[in-house]
């Protein structure tokens, strides 16, 4: 699932080749899927975007913004993005295919849900996507202790740190995935408490969102995901499906594997104590 470190390690790839480039076709739901999601009938996608040229690309938090000229492409979290050579094979499946007419293309693809959204520009009305555009993004020098302590007294004290760090758009752009080493990186348990956290806890938490979340941009994405040439990043997960039961490199502990709130955490025993 694309979140915040890959959107901007693929939207910086897609700057390198994109612009300049001219739609020439275009073909929406070609491969029905019942969470492929489309801004109104992607039959009219043709018409909306063929012979616009790229404009302008950018990361907003887990989506990826491709301006053509007044219109917008939004490729929000789910959808699997690959970029195509003038003689690589078009694969058979896919929900969108933008080809340009230097014969190389975009294709997308949905595995568990994905959004896949064309329109004039100003007419998205998406609350999760006016929300990702409105809050600053953890990479941002906006995104600072003041900032991060504020969503902490706007919330339930309640809370767990999933649902605080993962749910509700507070965050736009952190998910499950990138949660599972911010958490680790606090030595903090995904099911502790916001009223639990000492002072301290809450300024390790704040370096470690954004630290965390940089170094995994800055390396490539993770190694659990995959850019537009279809290579996995060069982050090295620290708790993911690729280390569960594997030990731990700082307590030898071995990591576990948990169903919470209806997805998986990933945990260390000994350096996430609940």
């Amino acid at each position: 699932m694309i979140e915040l470190p890959e959107c901007y390690v693929i939207s910086n790839q897609m700057k390198e080749i994109l612009p300049g480039k001219t739609v020439s076709l275009i073909v929406a739901g070609k491969s029905p899927h019942k969470f492929a999601f489309f801004y109104g009938d992607p039959q009219n996608y043709p018409s909306l975007l063929n012979g616009k040229t790229i404009t302008e690309i950018n990361p907003i938090a887990g989506y990826i913004e491709i301006s053509l000229e007044n219109e917008i492409l939004l490729l929000g979290e789910g959808v699997n993005i690959r970029y195509l050579k003038k003689e690589e094979k078009r694969p058979e499946k896919h929900q969108l295919l933008v080809e340009f007419e230097d014969k190389t293309a975009l294709v997308c693809s949905i595995q568990m849900y994905g959004g896949m959204w064309a329109y004039p520009k100003g007419e998205n009305d998406n609350p999760y996507y006016t929300i990702a555009v409105e809050k600053p993004s953890p990479l941002s020098n906006e995104f600072d202790e003041t900032y991060f302590n504020q969503l902490i007294i706007d919330s339930k004290p309640t809370l767990n740190l999933k649902s605080f760090l993962a749910t509700e758009q507070r965050i736009p752009g952190l998910g499950n995935g990138v949660l599972q080493d911010i958490l680790y990186n606090s030595k903090l348990h995904p099911k502790r408490k916001l009223n639990s956290l000492s002072n301290e806890e809450k300024k390790v938490l704040f370096k470690s969102i954004k630290e965390t979340l940089q170094k995994m941009a800055d390396d490539g994405g993770r190694d659990v995901e995959k850019d537009i040439y279809g290579n996995f990043g060069g982050y090295k997960t620290l708790l993911s499906n690729k280390t569960v039961g594997t030990p731990c490199k700082i307590c030898g502990a071995e990591i576990q594997k948990e169903t919470m709130m209806g997805g998986t955490v990933y945990i260390c025993p000994g350096c996430q104590k609940l």
